[in-house]
């Protein structure tokens, strides 16, 4: 039975993993190696940073690739559902339950336990991939057209451009500059509706962008619908993958000029840059993993893929970095500044692959 048939897609963990593996101290290696080397400023080490307004950098892929891959992930899960039985209302319930729990953990994650309500920020990274994710569900599940999601998907990327080029903030003086960094409408609702939870200007999980960010995970929807389709081979949906993604960046590039790619906006061109970079990086993990079936190299990726949300979480409760000294500070001690730098982000990520590989052992998953 072929992946797409068992509703399993090896390339999804470890694609999922290989993302994961850039928040869980990945990018903070990268750019003490950087630094070893002489280069702590270079374009590589620059990819391991957000960009701070407009602009586009590696670091900005990772998290709508995490939205894109479970947005890819829908399609299959909505079939396994159907497949056991489950009306649209039980599916719709376990849908908003999953959105409601992601809130939450965001909540949590936030600092909900330290009970300082005044200045918890609501907005969070697992609340955006709650609401843009589950946003996306209803919307498969209610409509089953693809040409009309596909609509109205482009008609949420233009509509979220019109509010950010044409509609100024209440209170705007002299001439309206769109996009402005923090005189923008969107900047001027987050502060409007979460006083004391609004990061300086520009909240990158705010309320307006959510709108666009449902493309995001549309697009991941799309996706996962052709992995899905029984007419193609393996071979021509991987093509088909990165045909789409090279369209979407050309798209992107014609936009752009109106519409900058900003990642504390969600503009629509950045989901566009995401969505092809996330399209292109789907096409090369499907084609190895689940074409050609080279799936031995993917383990370590898939250990920290198939438990994401755990290793997100686990380093905002545990001080990773302070068990990687307690094992790796002894060689640490005999190495330059940027070689001890080296050591202990290496060792950060040791100490958090350890942990999800004795969960992976005991088939411990964390799953919402």
């Amino acid at each position: 039975m072929s992946t797409e048939q068992s509703g399993r897609l090896w390339s999804l963990d470890a694609l999922r993993g290989a993302d994961m593996l850039f928040i869980m101290g990945g990018s903070t290696l990268i750019s003490a190696v950087c630094a070893f080397f002489g280069s702590p400023k270079g374009w590589l080490a620059t990819q391991m940073n957000h960009v701070q307004w407009a602009g586009f950098a590696h670091h900005d892929t990772i998290f709508p690739l995490f939205l894109f891959i479970a947005g890819v992930a829908w399609p299959f899960s909505l079939a396994a559902q159907q497949g056991k039985g489950r009306t649209k209302l039980q599916i719709t319930g376990r849908v908003l339950k999953r959105m409601l729990i992601l809130f939450l953990l965001g909540l949590v994650y936030n600092g909900l336990f330290k009970l300082d309500f005044a200045h918890l920020r609501i907005p969070s990274v697992l609340n955006r991939i709650g609401f843009a994710w589950g946003a996306a569900a209803l919307l498969t599940l209610f409509v089953r057209r693809v040409s009309v999601r596909a609509v109205i998907t482009a008609l949420l990327l233009v509509g979220s451009w019109v509010l950010l080029r044409f509609v100024p903030p209440p209170g705007t003086t002299g001439t309206f500059v769109p996009f402005t960094y923090g005189a923008n409408l969107f900047d001027w609702l987050d502060r409007l509706l979460l006083p004391g939870h609004i990061i300086g200007k520009g909240d990158p999980e705010g309320i307006l962008s959510q709108i666009p960010a449902i493309g995001t995970a549309m697009l991941g929807v799309f996706s996962g619908e052709l992995l899905r389709n029984g007419r193609f081979s393996g071979g021509k949906k991987a093509l088909l993958l990165a045909i789409g993604g090279i369209a979407l960046a050309a798209a992107g590039f014609l936009w752009q000029p109106w519409c900058p790619s900003i990642k504390k906006l969600w503009t629509p061109t950045f989901v566009l840059f995401a969505g092809a970079y996330s399209a292109l990086a789907l096409a090369l993990f499907y084609w190895l993993c689940d074409v050609m079936q080279w799936r031995k190299w993917t383990f370590f990726f898939r250990v920290i893929g198939m438990n994401a949300i755990t290793v997100y979480l686990l380093q905002r409760m545990v001080d990773c970095d302070r068990i990687s000294r307690f094992f790796f500070g002894g060689l640490a001690d005999h190495c330059n500044k940027p070689g001890a730098s080296v050591v202990i982000a290496a060792g950060h990520i040791a100490v958090c692959w350890c942990v999800l590989y004795f969960l992976y052992r005991r088939q411990t998953f964390l799953k919402v």
